[in-house]
Formats: C-alpha cells, structure tokens, sequence
C-alpha cells in the first residue's frame, strides 16, 4: 500500500492579493514558509520514506522546508502536479478575469478534464514508482481538489495553503482518508 501526503504549496504574495496564478512560478511569502514549517510539524505523525513535489518553485520550496524539518531530501519533481494553466488569465484577480472573460472562458485556459486526467496520472506515477512507501507530494490547491474530486466522484472542499490531506493506493485504487486534516 502507498501511502500519500498530498499537501498544498504555502501562501505567495499572489495567492495573498487574489491573483490567479495556474504555472506561473510565483515563490512563497514569508507567511507561506511559516506555513511549510506548520505542515512539517502535522507531518511528524509518521514515519516518511519519500518526498516529492509539482516543479513550480512554490511547491518545491514549501516541499525543501518540509523536508528539513523532516529530515528529508525532495527527491523527484512530478510535472503532472503542477497547478492548471490559466492561460491569458494568470496574474489577474478574479474580478479582473470576470471582467474580461464573464463566461470564464479564458484563452488558453487548461480544460478541467486534463487537469483531472493529469492530476490523477501524477499520483498513480506515485504509487507506481513508490509502492509501499509513504511519500509527502507538494502540489497546488487546484490539481489536489480535481485528484480528489475524481477519486470520490463528488465535489470536494477548497485545499487550504499548506493543507495537508492524506489517501490510500491499495495497489488498484486510490482511497481519501483526509483533506485539509480532516477524516472524510
């Protein structure tokens, strides 16, 4: 069985001021790293074989302050991790985008149907390249809910900044245990 932390990236000053963000690489804020640290101390309830993260500087950043609380070195970047791609809309507000796009059709916004199939091929690649392991993943709000929304087949609550939620790979399929700490 693997066993998997999926936690999201913490606070950058983007996330702050309502921007949205999708693969720009936006580092975090200082109440982003004192979050990474918040979600290394939650960690600490077992014992980790593996940590990886998204590419995105956020992710890995938030994964390095994790992991030297830990004790552990990020080993892998998973691109199938990385946030959706907004396309034309990265950098406004939501105000902003809905201003220029109502329909919320932006150009060259990345279809949620490939964010879910990516998303979910990024923790399979997990479980398939780490089986009875636990592994700590640092990804982002909208890759984690859309994982989640697949794998439960129903609406599943906002991933917090530094969030930490928790499933299960029983060698064919996945099961959620927790999002954002909480038993569901």
């Amino acid at each position: 069985m693997t066993f998997l932390a999926l936690v999201r990236h913490g606070e950058t000053n983007w996330n702050l001021h309502g921007r949205l963000q999708g693969s720009s690489d936006i580092p975090l804020n200082d109440t982003g790293r004192a979050q990474a640290r918040e979600a290394g101390y939650e960690l600490e309830f077992r014992t980790w074989d593996h940590l990886v993260s998204s590419p995105l500087i956020r992710a890995a950043e938030t994964a390095d302050i994790i992991g030297a609380h830990l004790g552990l070195t990020r080993t892998a970047e998973f691109p199938d991790l990385a946030e959706r791609h907004f396309g034309d809309a990265e950098g406004f507000t939501d105000w902003d985008a809905y201003s220029h796009w109502p329909d919320g059709r932006y150009p060259g916004l990345e279809p949620r149907s490939n964010l879910i199939v990516r998303g979910v091929r990024g923790v399979d690649d997990i479980a398939a390249r780490y089986p009875d392991s636990a592994v700590i993943a640092v990804a982002h709000g909208g890759v984690i809910r859309a994982i989640f929304d697949a794998i439960r087949r129903r609406h599943s609550p906002r991933i917090l900044n530094a969030g930490v939620s928790t499933l299960e790979h029983d060698g064919s399929r996945w099961t959620v245990r927790t999002i954002n700490g909480v038993p569901v």
